[in-house]
């Protein structure tokens, strides 16, 4: 701890320093016990069961916090376990979405190939019914078979 750090942490008592950053470590690790969790000054204060005054006086304190943020984001572990999770959703959603499209494209291909088959087949039908006779002629005999 440098001189300046000493100084700056003399404005709030050593057990109300030793609060603080254990609030800080609790949010940080995201194991809160008395706040939702974000990583925010108030938080941090309520966390810590001081008072937003008290808070600020303690500088280094405040510094370490604006340091940790600046470096690793106002993402609580549990917001970032979140956040990838929806990342990830979201990029399943996009893969299942393709693939829905892909298929549904196939489907209307298939719709239109099986709408031509049925109307070519009832245009053969209704052709087979044009050709066929309403009258059964016999066939009458040649008359007898000579044999060879």
């Amino acid at each position: 701890m440098t001189d300046a750090t000493s100084l700056v942490e003399d404005q709030v008592s050593s057990k109300t320093a030793a609060a603080l950053r254990a609030a800080m470590t609790r949010l940080v690790e995201g194991r809160p016990q008395r706040t939702d969790g974000r990583l925010t000054k108030e938080n941090l204060y309520k966390e810590a069961q001081v008072s937003r005054a008290t808070m600020n006086r303690a500088h280094a304190i405040l510094a370490e916090w604006d340091a940790h943020i600046v470096a690793h984001g106002k993402a609580s572990p549990g917001e970032a376990k979140r956040d990838a999770a929806i990342a990830d959703l979201k990029k399943r959603l996009t893969k299942k979405t393709q693939e829905c499209t892909l298929l549904e494209n196939k489907l209307k291909a298939a719709h239109t190939a099986i709408a031509a088959l049925y109307h070519d087949n009832e245009a053969l039908r209704q052709q087979l019914n044009k050709n066929v006779s309403t009258t059964v002629t016999p066939i009458r005999p040649r008359g007898p078979r000579q044999q060879r």
